[in-house]
């Protein structure tokens, strides 16, 4: 079916309390309609988005223009991707700029990312506990990237006695299983467009299971684009398909979902009211 005959965002009348815990909107791909990008999303009832900054120079590069625009709060972190780039320059230049700036709400996206292996998983690791380590000493919500290596994710948390502390498991696309484990640690899991495609059975079972008090969304934009859409750039304002998609799973209602997901997020990123 032709995305043209698809409801677009807007047409959810959702109310603007919406939040967007994970874009890239520094990204080259919004470099040519970043307003309206942003229009759109608050169009569709997104209050507020979080940009996820990969890198101390990404901040510095693209924050003072970010920082212009309403709604959006920061997060930054080095990607399990670009490991090999971290060392104790570049942790110093985190913390300076995290004791800097308010707007960065969290620490991420880190973890390890054992599918792709862009950096050896001995330096993953080791970047990851750094950056664990940093976050400890900053008292600050951590965003958690794991991909293909979810046990020893699990194993490093649980070590540096994360648990209980306030931790958010990035585009989770695990089991039922996988997500208990994350819950009875005390942790946050967030929502992709993926749990909009029907083959993703585990993803789609695990959401029945787990409560909107633990629950954001995310667009993880430009990726992770939700069907009818896939295969186009993503963009914060398709987040409503995703509230959708869960609606239905969840026998709820979509103003629910996306409320009570929203709650959740301002209270774990200490958004103003």
């Amino acid at each position: 079916m032709s995305s043209k005959k698809q409801v677009q965002p807007h047409a959810f009348n959702l109310p603007l309390v919406g939040v967007e815990t994970h874009a890239h909107l520094d990204f080259p791909e919004f470099a040519e309609d970043l307003d309206q990008v942003l229009r759109r999303a608050a169009q569709t009832g997104i209050a507020w988005i979080g940009n996820i900054f990969l890198s101390p120079d990404a901040y510095q590069t693209h924050a003072p223009l970010l920082s212009q625009k309403t709604g959006l709060f920061f997060t930054l972190g080095v990607h399990p991707h670009e490991a090999v780039t971290v060392n104790e320059d570049v942790l110093a230049d985190m913390e300076q700029l995290f004791r800097e700036d308010d707007n960065l709400r969290a620490v991420g996206e880190i973890g390890l990312d054992f599918y792709r292996h862009r950096s050896p998983p001995d330096v993953q690791i080791k970047a990851f506990q750094n950056q664990l380590a940093l976050t400890r000493d900053l008292e600050l919500p951590v965003v958690i990237h794991s991909r293909e290596a979810e046990e020893e994710t699990l194993r490093i948390l649980q070590d540096m006695g994360f648990k209980g502390r306030q931790l958010l498991w990035h585009c989770f696309g695990g089991s039922p299983d996988l997500a208990a484990k994350i819950l009875a640690q005390g942790w946050h899991v967030s929502i992709p467009g993926t749990v909009t495609f029907p083959n993703n059975t585990n993803l789609r079972e695990a959401v029945t299971k787990i409560p909107l008090s633990r629950m954001v969304l995310e667009t993880d934009c430009p990726f992770l684009t939700p069907h009818p859409f896939r295969g186009k750039r993503n963009e914060p304002a398709r987040m409503a398909y995703t509230a959708a998609e869960i609606a239905k799973l969840k026998g709820e209602g979509l103003e629910k979902i996306w409320t009570e997901c929203a709650a959740t997020a301002e209270k774990f990123f200490s958004l103003p009211a």
